[in-house]
Parts: structure tokens; sequence; C-alpha cells
């Protein structure tokens, strides 16, 4: 099986420019996999997935009839990234991260993004991430967004997009970590020749971040990962960082708040919690203020929060800022909070709450993609060139019965990346997915996660809808 017959056809190719001509900084890997028999490659790919499965990669698919859990799959062929292309990413989510930090904090503060008439105020308060009881709030170093998910398209003219931001409960990570470690064992000898830049001390890097929020003058702080349990879709990912950083994994069970402070419940008594990284989403972690009916959460942790008692991450309130229609302003954010343009482009974006905008979507439906805003995992979408006339019929009544929650964007030609099909390779669509860390600096975990679109000719990357992961490569010039 060698890639002599690979097609990469009329999209943007990560690993191939034409035809039998890799990329420089892929040749090694494709002479590598040319080097190997069909034989071979197919085995090392079934080696990965068992090495996945005895690795208990897994997520959840809550609509899936057919069990709760499953293992996540997986292709052996990466996504290659040059570094100087990195480095453009790179500057790119730091700038762009730093701007919505500061949104979110003006959002619940001062409101001068919204007296200056930069973004409808209306937008603000009726985005359902806005939460009312966030209002004044005092994160420690005034940071809201410690971990963010920034989901990057490239599109057949080679240019980086920005599809989405993820800064509540962003997930994946895990994936990344595993990925790389069973790429090490896949393809042992390109590792060795190539230099490739590590992921590993991805974990290292969120402890850090994590005890940075605590207060200077505790010497030996307590952080604990917040989990809704077992049944959550990233269980998998809650133990495992949990594991990585040598922390507690707790449920909202073994908290409860006692004398100000949060405390956890162990063997020798009660002992107090000073970060939550939490992955509960902000309606389910106080009964007492949000969701009355949650059994996830801990009760009075709010006012244990807004004393500076316990630091949590990301802050909650983070998502006013992964609204889909907020999203379309954020290069506005970029120019009003650092007087910069942006380095990363958004998608072209029409906001259906505007009268001409929506009447363009409605008579383009057979050419957008329709986004509800805040929807996620690839549910509530229209891929309009794809869909039915019954489909798009349906999506027009909701869009027209409720325009503020609905935003439409072209449909992007996603760049490909050849993957295992049987006995051939053939070019699968893929997004990616890097992982921003804010403590006292900004720092970006080199690569990512690269989902790909397992089911033939599909847009749609997400595990929950038939998507797989691949591993990235951020690869250094060779001396």
């Amino acid at each position: 099986m060698q890639f002599n017959d690979y097609e990469p056809g009329d999209f943007y190719d990560e690993l191939f420019i034409a035809k039998g001509q890799p990329r420089p900084e892929a040749i090694p890997l494709v002479n590598r996999i040319n080097a190997l028999s069909a034989e071979e490659v197919r085995r090392r790919q079934q080696a990965a997935q068992i090495a996945m499965f005895k690795m208990g990669v897994t997520f959840n698919v809550y609509s899936d009839g057919q069990g709760t859990e499953r293992i996540f799959p997986f292709d052996i062929i990466p996504r290659i990234v040059s570094a100087e292309e990195w480095e453009l990413i790179e500057r790119g989510l730091k700038q762009r991260i730093y701007a919505l930090n500061q949104f979110i904090g003006d959002v619940y503060g001062d409101l001068k993004i919204l007296r200056d008439g930069i973004i409808p105020t209306e937008l603000i308060y009726s985005a359902t991430g806005f939460l009312k009881p966030c209002i004044g709030l005092k994160p420690p170093g005034g940071i809201w967004c410690h971990i963010t998910g920034t989901d990057l398209v490239r599109d057949r003219d080679g240019q980086w997009y920005v599809l989405e931001d993820n800064l509540r409960c962003p997930s994946g990570v895990s994936y990344v970590l595993e990925n790389r470690r069973v790429m090490k064992s896949t393809f042992p000898l390109v590792f060795n020749t190539m230099k490739i830049q590590p992921v590993e001390d991805y974990p290292s890097h969120l402890l850090e971040t994590l005890l940075n929020l605590a207060p200077p003058h505790l010497s030996d702080p307590t952080v604990v990962v917040l989990t809704p349990g077992i049944y959550n879709s990233a269980y998998f990912e809650h133990s495992f960082l949990a594991q990585q950083m040598g922390v507690e994994l707790v449920e909202g069970r073994d908290l409860v708040v006692q004398d100000g402070y949060l405390q956890m419940r162990t063997t020798k008594g009660l002992q107090r919690v000073d970060v939550i990284y939490r992955r509960i989403d902000d309606d389910f972690i106080d009964p007492l203020v949000f969701r009355s009916d949650s059994m996830l959460g801990v009760p009075g942790l709010m006012d244990v929060y807004r004393s500076g008692r316990v630091a949590i991450a990301n802050a909650l309130g983070t998502g006013v800022a992964d609204d889909k229609v907020i999203y379309a302003y954020v290069p506005y954010m970029i120019r009003y909070y650092l007087n910069e343009d942006p380095i990363l482009s958004n998608v072209l974006t029409y906001l259906c709450w505007e009268p001409d905008q929506q009447s363009h979507v409605l008579a383009n439906l057979d050419k957008l993609v329709v986004k509800a805003a805040n929807e996620s995992g690839g549910y509530g979408m229209l891929v309009g060139p794809h869909a039915t006339q019954e489909q798009r019929d349906e999506f027009a009544k909701r869009i027209q019965a409720s325009p503020r929650n609905y935003i439409a964007q072209p449909t992007l030609c996603l760049s490909r990346v050849p993957t295992l099909f049987d006995d051939h390779f053939e070019g699968c669509h893929v997004d990616l997915r890097p992982y921003i860390l804010y403590g006292k600096e900004i720092y970006v975990n080199p690569g990512g996660l690269t989902r790909v679109a397992l089911r033939r000719g599909s847009l749609v990357v997400n595990s929950s809808q038939g998507g797989g992961s691949k591993d990235t490569w951020v690869v250094c010039k060779s001396n």
C-alpha cells in the first residue's frame, strides 16, 4: 500500500501538493509508509486501534441506542503542520484568547464595549451563556478563560480560519496525548528522524495554570477535577487528566460547603479545596443559584467562589463567549481591546437576527451551513447542499421563529488528509482544535486534536456524528 495512487483532489491536502508530490515537511513520513507493505500498514492501523481500546480511550453518545460507550476511532496517518505555519497559528490564538478574556471581564464589569456600541447590548443579555449571577465577579488575576479549545479549519485557498471558540468545558485534549503515545509506537523510526514538537507536557502546564489561581500564601493548595460522573461523554478525559496531574477526581456529592470554605470528603475527614478544574456546565454547578434540580453541583459553591475562597477554571460565565452569534464580533473585540488587526480570520458569518442578512440566508439555504447559537457536537446544524428540501424548509421556519438563535456560513471546502480505507488511502476532511492555557502567560500546546470525517464525503468531524481523530505533528525545520 503506497501513496503513488493517492489523489489529493480539488481540495487543500495537508500532506500532498499534488499527486505524487508530498509537502516538504511530509516527505520522511510518506517515504516510510511507501516502504511498507499493504499488510504491514493495515497491521499497524489495527495495532493502534487495539492500543486505544486497551487504554480505554472512549467517549459516550447519549442519543445512541447501541450503548453508552465507544472506542474513539483513530487513523494512523497524521496531519503535519510546518513550524512556520504553527508560529502564525500560535500568535493568532494568543491574540484571540487575550481579547476574549478582556471581553468576558468587560461584559460582567464595566460594559465599555457595549457603551461604545461595538456589540449590540441586546445580543449579550439574550445570550443563554450570559449569567446575571456572575456580574461583578473578580476571578483571580482577572483571568476568565483558563482552558480554551479553538476550532480551526483550512479552506481550499490554504488559509486558516477560526470556526468557533470553546471556553466553557472544552474537551478532547486527552485524545491528543493518547494519540501521540500510540503514534510513537506505530512509527518509531519516523519520530527518531523528524523533529516533531512534543505535546506530552500539557498536563504539567495545566496543573501549573490551576495552581496559579490559588492564593499565593498557600504553600500546598488542593486542586480537584470536578466531573458530572461516569455517564458524561468526556468522563475518560476527566479521569485521565486528574491522574496525569496527580489530583483528585471528584463529583458534586464528594464536596460540601462548610465553615465558609469548599470541603472535600475524605477517609480522614474534610479537606479544604482551593482550586476546581470544573467539567460541569455552569447551570449545574450550584443548585441554589442556577438550576435547582441539579444533582451534579454543590449547594452554596457560588458564595464561596464570590468570596474568593475557591477558584474555578474556567470561570463561571465564560459561556457568553461560546455563543456563535457573539463569535461574529471577535474581530471587533481584537481591534477594540488590542488596537490590532486579527491574525486569524473568522469564517464569513451571516447573523439571522439582522433582517437583510436573514433574507440572504433564507434565499440561499441550499448553499449555506446553518448553526444554532448554542449547540455543539454537530447538533442543531443544517448543511444546506447535503440537505433535503424538506430539511431546508424546516430550518427556514426555525430561523424565522427564533432569528437570534441562528447564524449561517458558506459551505467550506475543508482541507483533507489521506486516511486508510481497507487497501487504499482516501482524502478525508479535517479540522483542528488546539488547546490554549491562560495562566501567568498564554501557552498553546503545539498541535492539537485533528478531527476527521470518517464517513466518505462528509464534512462533519464530530465523534458523535461518525468522526474520528488523527495525531497532529508540528514539525520543525531540519538542520
